[in-house]
């Protein structure tokens, strides 16, 4: 491999949530622990994005910054080369990250105590974007198949056809059970939601990471119909662990909608002005760090197979999820017999296995666990030797 991802940074005491969470709830961890919950990398920062930041540091005065026409179009150009869609810069607007977008978004479009639909277990600010502003969520469980999970077509078209029901946000890839949708699944959620005058919000953050043999497809290629019904939400943040610069495009490609979207976001205090690094480094991250990726999804792969073998050979009673996409392993532990409580307290206080516990998914999760792969491999493999040491008589 041509770069490192070998290399941790100590992230103690530096502002860090997710090591910040593992120091208050274990601080004797040793070297060899490191936390597998919030999802951000364990990897030194592409050093494209660093020297790239530093000659930017350099070169700029560090005022009120606004995206640049080039911006737009190298954003534009990502999704070109990735995914082979043809999106245009006038289509994008700007938010701090997708969950002020899917919260914005909610504001926008429904009113109180109108439906939003959820493909549930999922990404758990999906759920407090509409408690929070008094939307009611329309629960369309996914349906457990094997290793994957799958659409309940009848119940997303039952819930589309009543009248309060207004938008579905679409996790495509989903998080947290790395699913790529299919062309064909998402062509029939658009003849719903099309059908039923439903707005299609697609969070599509995790859709540069997939495993090899899989391709996403954008929910507004579909079609022109889909493309006028829908928000498009991307970011660099997980790809390139650039979260903290809280960059986010939102591709709205029918007009009254962008304009209808501009201007909630022009009601509070967070008017859209976002940060010059925040810029510099995804306009970087896009023109310069596409083998970076590429080897970085070599690594997340080899510690997805790390991790599935182990399990097969040693606790074939755990069920793993395919992951097709994301750097997050969704795991069912419920057959070893524990509560998901029990589960959290084993697996904190004996393995020291520090994971996003299911039940923060919604109430489908509960006894599952999701791992952040995203680290060198070395930890992967400390994590499982705690692991048959704590969960010994369990093992096969």
């Amino acid at each position: 491999m041509n770069y490192n991802f070998e290399t941790t940074v100590p992230r103690y005491g530096v502002g860090s949530s997710k090591w910040d969470e593992l120091q208050a709830l274990w601080p004797q961890a040793g070297a060899d622990v490191i936390p597998f919950s919030m999802a951000d990398m364990e990897f030194e920062l592409a050093p494209e994005i660093k020297a790239g930041l530093k000659e930017f540091i350099d070169t700029t005065i560090l005022g009120y910054a606004c995206p640049t026409d080039k911006y737009k179009q190298v954003v534009c150009n990502w999704q070109k080369t990735r995914n082979n869609w043809e999106a245009r810069p006038e289509w994008i607007l700007l938010t701090h990250g997708v969950v002020d977008a899917f919260f914005e978004a909610i504001k926008c479009y429904t009113k109180e105590n109108e439906g939003v639909i959820l493909f549930t277990p999922v990404y758990y600010p999906m759920y407090n974007a509409i408690s929070r502003n008094k939307r009611i969520l329309r629960d369309c469980p996914l349906v457990k198949n094997g290793s994957t999970y799958d659409i309940d077509f009848a119940l997303l078209e039952q819930y589309a056809q009543e009248p309060t029901t207004k938008l579905l946000i679409l996790c495509s890839p989903h998080n947290p059970c790395g699913r790529v949708w299919k062309k064909e699944e998402l062509e029939h959620i658009g003849q719903i939601c099309n059908a039923n005058g439903v707005l299609v919000i697609s969070d599509e953050i995790h859709s540069d990471l997939l495993m090899p043999g899989f391709h996403h497809t954008v929910y507004a290629a579909l079609n022109k119909e889909c493309e006028q019904n829908c928000l498009i939400m991307t970011a660099p943040s997980k790809t390139f662990n650039l979260a903290g610069l809280q960059t986010s495009n939102i591709f709205i490609p029918n007009e009254k909608l962008r304009q209808q979207f501009y201007a909630e976001q022009q009601t509070g205090v967070n008017v859209p002005r976002l940060n010059s690094l925040g810029y510099a480094a995804c306009q970087i991250a896009y023109t310069e760090c596409t083998n970076w990726l590429e080897e970085c999804l070599q690594v997340i792969n080899t510690n997805k197979n790390l991790v599935v073998s182990f399990l097969a050979r040693h606790f074939p009673q755990i069920e793993v999820c395919d992951m097709q996409a994301t750097y997050l392993l969704w795991m069912n532990w419920r057959s070893l017999g524990l509560t998901y409580q029990e589960l959290e307290h084993l697996n904190r206080t004996k393995a020291q296995l520090f994971f996003d516990e299911g039940y923060v998914f919604g109430e489908p999760g509960q006894g599952f666990e999701r791992w952040n792969l995203a680290c060198p491999t070395r930890y992967v493999q400390a994590a499982l030797d705690r692991m048959l040491k704590t969960y010994a008589r369990y093992a096969k």
